[in-house]
Formats: structure tokens, sequence, C-alpha cells
């Protein structure tokens, strides 16, 4: 009887340090709301367009706001723009979770209303997305969320354009290239023609 009970002691221990500091997502009250300048189905360019974001508290919140400390606002893969891209998978462990790779904000929680703008980074990749914020404790653990879409993340989306690499003065050139290049075999094949025709 001693050895089971030193058994599930152990396999207690042992999964209750696996699952310490893991947060669950499903387990977060939304006690932020979230707004953003961006209207649905907007497309941003990455590197030129900005976004503005407001978040507060919501009114009808009743958790423990003294535990807050710490807020990011990171920009997040709408549903759409994860099919078949295992990286940026949604995970109910926020450890795990690949959903919001963007930290756009990360500052102290005031309790008010902040507001703040962001310039949309030049490496930020082309793909669907929405706005989300966390609250931290002390222990930089989340405890409370907000965010601009629904639960299922299927309404107020907006899309970034990504730099693909092409400029415009580029693309003319390779075809000036291209072009010249062809000519110039065309004018090599008809000089050889004359002059096999000239030795005959």
């Amino acid at each position: 009887m001693k050895s089971f009970l030193v058994k599930v002691s152990l396999l207690l221990f042992f999964c209750l340090k696996i699952t310490n500091g893991d947060v669950l997502f499903s387990s977060l009250p939304r006690s932020l709301f979230v707004v953003v300048s961006v209207i649905e189905g907007q497309v941003l360019k990455a590197g030129e367009d900005d976004i503005t974001v407001t978040f507060g508290l919501n009114q009808t919140t009743t958790n423990q706001t003294d535990e807050y400390k710490k807020v990011k606002v990171k920009l997040c893969y709408a549903p759409v723009s994860q099919i078949d891209r295992k990286w940026r998978k949604t995970n109910d462990n926020l450890r795990k979770d690949k959903t919001c790779q963007f930290t756009i904000y990360n500052k102290p929680y005031e309790g008010n209303v902040e507001g703040f703008k962001w310039n949309i980074e030049k490496d930020i990749p082309t793909a669907t997305y929405f706005i989300r914020s966390y609250v931290y404790n002390d222990a930089d653990e989340e405890i409370a969320y907000g965010q601009t879409t629904n639960n299922k993340k299927t309404n107020n989306l907006f899309k970034i354009q990504g730099i693909s690499g092409h400029h415009v003065s580029i693309d003319v050139a390779s075809i000036c290239f291209s072009v010249f290049a062809l000519l110039s075999l065309v004018g090599f094949f008809i000089i050889e023609r004359r002059q096999s025709k000239v030795k005959s």
C-alpha cells in the first residue's frame, strides 16, 4: 500500500511540475476591450501604413484588477491564414500557441483607457489578422485578455500585404535586358545567315 501511495504521489508531483506555469487561453476572462482604426476587410501595406489601437478595462468586469501589472498587445493570425501552416497553429496552452507572434505594445498596466499608433513593420508577412491584448501578473503569466474579433475569430479581420522584395525599377530593368538579349540573338542569327549566303 505504501509503495502504491508513493508512486501516486510521485506521479502527481510529476504532472504538477509539467503543468506548472502553463496558462490555458480558455481559462482567461475577457476583461479588456480592444478597438482599432482599421475597418473590416481593409488591406494595409507593411512598411507604409499604421494602425491606431485603443484598449481598456470592460466596465462589466468583476475580476481582481489589482493583479494587473503589465499589458501586451499582439498582432494575431486569423484562422484563414493558419490553414496548412503549423508554425501559426492555435493551441489552448499559451506556451505552445502560435496565433499571436508579433508584440506591438508592451508596457505596465495603468488601469485607464490607453491608445497608441503602430507603424506596420516591414517584416510582417502577408496574411489576415486581428489584434489581441493580454494582461500579466507579477509572475509574468497571462491572467486576462481582450481582442478585436469574436470568439470564433471570424469578424473585424483585416489584411496586411507584406513586402515581396520586388521593385518596379528592377522588374523594368529585367524586362529590358530580356528584350535586349532576344534582339541580340535575332541579330546574330541574321548576320550568321548573311555570312553563310556570301560564302556559298
